[in-house]
């Protein structure tokens, strides 16, 4: 064995990983291809003995749409459904047409109909087992896929190892192929005693915006149904799901014990031009927006996990590690990256027992709850928490902001830089204990801590006049916060209703501009976060609807009635005559505004205004490329007809400030 800095090389033996490699006939905007692609043409017979099948499993549900179990079964039902009604089966050969849909729906009605006689085996069984939950953003059902271990005991006391094994790029992995795959597979890696969650991921986003939360919602299921050590959780994945760790690993760092990064990429600009021959060049607010999951930007946080890389010598991926090494060069950090000699992409079978020994050691020592030291990079307040640091407010959100800090001598010691408010925050019972905590130094600036409840003790500071406070008031009027910061991505993160319009719009071309642009919006929330987007009419919107999630508004303050009561309290204003936003007015027959702002019917959600979420079909090609295209609003020219790229030709686009205000160089 020889050395390179921060890497291994190891010895022979490939073992192979299933992969998809995108390239240079994938950067024609002008010619792309469908993502989900077209699925197969089933024989009659099969599709009517699924229909059939799927009938049988449909009747059986009724009635438990309440029981807690629901969802396990759901699943099934939804998988067989959308590959029968979207076209998506994949395995259309005559000797083997719509094997993995019968099989699925097999195991969906013999589930059904134990959960109709009041049994439930999968949920104490053993080895591969498939399960569902219903999402808190869109309530649809999802699946995920867990190896248990044998020695698993659900009445027992043990708590075990939990490994999340984010999955590689497969543009046919169906719900059908997933869950058939997930019953029958274990996966590339096993460790003894552990469990393995397969997340879905909402199907090949690289476990981005919707695919993050499912990550997080399948967490919390786990963690509900089985005994989890939380203290020894790991982040692994390969290929596209590689991609997936390092962004997990960087935003929620002391959420694992381990990350063990494979082969995807880790930013957006670098990788597009090594791996996909593209010159990645789009205007300003776009590679500000790189920030959000460019995990090189936020490398810093690293400090707080231990990180082993894999790489095939050969594989071009392996420019994701290396990028990954040299962002962490520049925060003092030497990044562990271990390499398969002569190895494409795939995991060589030395170099897999290297990664297997790093990853097992951290995962025996476990995480550290209260870490005596902390460093923590952030550029929004969607990622805001570092074990006991939490971020609460910004000076300039996608700038760089810092905040390090260590606990000890009763004391908490915090720098911080762009930052304008934190929390802090302890285990009041966490051994060994020293020292009561009595006070925390910000900036140098003495302040007492003095919340107790339930076990934990917290603070809460604010830069005011430029001088931290403890426990001050919140300034008065709008100001970003965690979960409501923008950009109109991150409506979509959380539950969201889209608003169909029932009136007369202001101008032809518009209305039909915002109709044909919220179907685009809802079919390709199915085709790409695997939902029904929830819609309502303008009319049906309840007080419920208000209160509980973000409100995507189509249509014009004439054509929506929703719209037409918060029009005066938006930032922009919009009347027949023109859209006038600050000293700027556009053309009202031929512009549309987009934005995301506080909903002034509930500020503690949003308001959207003609959006979905924002990358489109030439973005579906290749992962990295699957990044906001708008900011927190845009002005649109719709006599450029929407495209593979973008919704119309965007006139002007920026960012609120931290008030949500609108700022005289669109937030530059």
């Amino acid at each position: 064995m020889t050395a390179r800095p921060a890497a291994l090389l190891l010895a022979a033996v490939v073992c192979a990983v299933p992969a998809a490699a995108d390239g240079p006939k994938d950067n024609v905007p002008d010619k792309v291809r469908p993502v989900p692609p077209v699925g197969n043409d089933l024989p009659p017979e099969v599709v009517a003995e699924l229909r059939a099948g799927l009938k049988e499993l449909q009747d059986l549900l009724k009635g438990l749409e309440k029981h807690e179990l629901f969802p396990d079964v759901a699943v099934y039902e939804k998988a067989v459904r959308w590959a029968l009604d979207y076209k998506e089966v994949y395995d259309g050969k005559k000797d083997a047409a719509g094997a993995a849909v019968k099989a699925v729906l097999k195991s969906g009605l013999e589930r059904a109909q134990q959960l109709k006689d009041g049994q439930h085996p999968w949920t104490t069984a053993t080895g591969l087992v498939v399960r569902g939950y219903r999402s808190k953003i869109d309530g649809s059902f999802q699946p995920y896929g867990l190896v248990v271990p044998k020695s698993y005991n659900p009445d027992g006391e043990h708590n075990h190892r939990l490994d999340v094994w984010w999955h590689g790029r497969g543009e046919t992995l169906s719900e059908a192929n997933f869950i058939d795959q997930r019953s029958k597979s274990p996966g590339e890696f096993t460790p003894r005693g552990a469990f393995v969650l397969h997340p879905y991921g909402r199907y090949c986003n690289a476990n981005k915006f919707a695919g993050e939360v499912d990550t997080l919602e399948c967490l919390d299921h786990v963690g509900k149904y089985y005994r989890i050590d939380h203290r020894r959780i790991v982040a692994r994945g390969f290929s596209m799901g590689g991609a997936a760790c390092w962004q997990f690993a960087v935003h929620y760092p002391t959420l694992w014990c381990a990350a063990a990064p494979g082969a995807g990429f880790s930013e957006t600009p670098e990788f597009l031009n090594v791996f996909q021959g593209e010159k990645a060049d789009p205007p300003w607010y776009e590679q500000k927006l790189w920030r959000l999951y460019n995990a090189t930007d936020s490398a810093a946080n690293l400090a707080n996990l231990p990180t082993v890389a894999y790489s095939g010598e050969i594989d071009k991926q392996k420019q994701a590690a290396d990028v990954m090494a040299r962002a962490m060069k520049k925060e003092g950090l030497d990044l562990v990256h271990v390499i398969g000699p002569k190895t494409g992409h795939s995991y060589e079978k030395g170099a897999k027992e290297e990664v297997n020994r790093f990853v097992d050691a951290a995962a025996a020592k476990g995480r550290e709850p209260m870490p005596k030291e902390v460093k923590f990079v952030t550029y929004t307040l969607r990622y805001n928490e570092c074990a006991w640091l939490t971020v609460t407010g910004l000076e300039q959100h996608w700038e760089r902001a810092e905040v390090s800090g260590t606990r000890g001598d009763g004391k908490y010691s915090i720098r911080t830089k762009g930052v304008s408010a934190i929390r802090v925050s302890e285990l009041d019972f966490t051994p060994p204990r020293q020292k009561p905590i009595t006070g925390v130094v910000i900036d140098g600036v003495e302040l007492p801590i003095g919340h107790r409840a339930s076990g934990l003790v917290w603070g809460d500071y604010r830069k005011v006049g430029g001088k931290w406070q403890y426990n001050p008031d919140a300034p008065p009027g709008l100001a970003k916060k965690p979960g409501l910061q923008g950009p109109i991505d991150d409506a979509f993160m959380d539950r969201f209703l889209m608003v169909k319009p029932t009136g007369k719009p202001l101008n032809e071309k518009v209305g039909q501009w915002a109709a044909g642009e919220m179907a685009h919006a809802v079919d390709h929330w199915r085709k790409q976060f695997r939902g029904d987007a929830p819609v309502k009419t303008d009319t049906e919107v309840t007080k419920d609807d208000i209160e509980s999630g973000s409100l995507v508004l189509w249509g014009d303050p004439s054509s929506n009635a929703i719209l037409a009561k918060i029009a005066d309290k938006l930032p922009v204003k919009w009347t027949a005559d023109g859209i006038t936003l600050g000293d700027k007015t556009y053309p009202a027959g031929t512009h549309v505004p987009v934005l995301i702002y506080p909903n002034p019917l509930n500020p503690a959600k949003y308001v959207v205004l003609n959006s979905g979420f924002t990358f489109r079909e030439y973005d579906y090609l290749n992962n990295a490329r699957q990044v906001p295209k708008l900011p927190d609003y845009a002005v649109l020219d719709v006599t450029t007809p929407p495209n593979s790229r973008y919704p119309g030709k965007v006139v002007r686009a920026g960012f609120f400030g931290e008030k949500w205000e609108l700022l005289p160089d669109d937030g530059k």
